[in-house]
């Protein structure tokens, strides 16, 4: 989990799409080209990290909410744990 947590950091692509626009200037690539791969790099990365923060907050509601429900259950059959 800790390895998915650093792959949606946007520190990390942005990085990332420096070191990759640095060496594409260095190889003398087209300026079009740089620009392109540059701007789906950091519409990529924004993507992920939406998709993976919505996910931790899902899981994170689902389970509270068992949690809650496992307690209501308790409560009503009188078990304690």
């Amino acid at each position: 989990m800790e390895f998915l947590r650093k792959l949606s950091s946007r520190k990390l692509w942005a990085a990332v799409a420096g070191v990759v626009t640095g060496l594409a200037m260095v190889f003398g690539l087209d300026e079009g080209i740089i620009t392109s791969v540059s701007g789906a790099v950091v519409a990529l990365t924004s993507v992920v990290t939406y998709i993976v923060t919505e996910g931790r907050i899902d899981k994170e509601a689902v389970g509270n909410a068992a949690e809650k429900v496992q307690d209501a259950i308790d409560e009503v059959t009188g078990n304690d744990a």
